[in-house]
């Protein structure tokens, strides 16, 4: 375990973990900002891991879990052959079944990651376009307004009357 962040009044990263067997005994204790607790197993049930914040009052914290199994006395000698072929052939199946998972979740974060670019993409394009249409738009009501003005200046001036000193027809 350790602990990425901490806040809160003390600011203390240290955090208390405790590891429990199904039967409620204590198996291991970890007091620390990096920590690791390593027990033996030999009952099967659900196994207690506690983390204790008491330290760092009136905060929280973010903590990095990582577990892993080692397996000890895991001999191939002793089994029979058959046993073994057998084994073998279960452990290739899951080899070949994990790293199948893997590809795929790779693939699958990598479309995900392509999509999202090529939403910023979109996103991005629409707000020019937008931009481009509002700008063309008002140039064209621009134009259409002095045309209108225009043409009513040429009308007033066809239709005005000239008044000179002269008689009129």
């Amino acid at each position: 375990l350790q602990v990425q962040r901490a806040t809160g009044i003390g600011n203390s990263r240290n955090i208390l973990v405790t590891a429990s067997d199904p039967n409620g005994f204590q198996l291991g204790v970890s007091q620390d900002v990096r920590g690791q607790i390593n027990f033996l197993t030999k009952d099967t049930g659900f196994y207690q891991l506690c983390l204790d914040n008491q330290q760092n009052h009136f905060g929280f914290m973010q903590v990095y879990l990582n577990f892993g199994v080692y397996y000890d006395d895991f001999n191939m000698e002793h089994k029979q052959p058959a046993e073994r072929k057998e084994l073998n052939d279960t452990l290739e199946a899951i080899g070949v079944s994990i790293q199948r998972l893997q590809i795929h979740t790779f693939h699958m974060w990598r479309f995900y990651n392509f999509a999202r670019m090529r939403k910023g993409a979109d996103s991005f394009l629409l707000e020019s376009n937008y931009n481009y249409v509002n700008w063309w738009s008002m140039a064209q009501s621009c134009v259409i307004v002095l045309s209108g003005v225009l043409q009513l200046c040429f009308l007033k001036r066809l239709f005005h009357e000239q008044t000179s000193g002269g008689q009129k027809c």
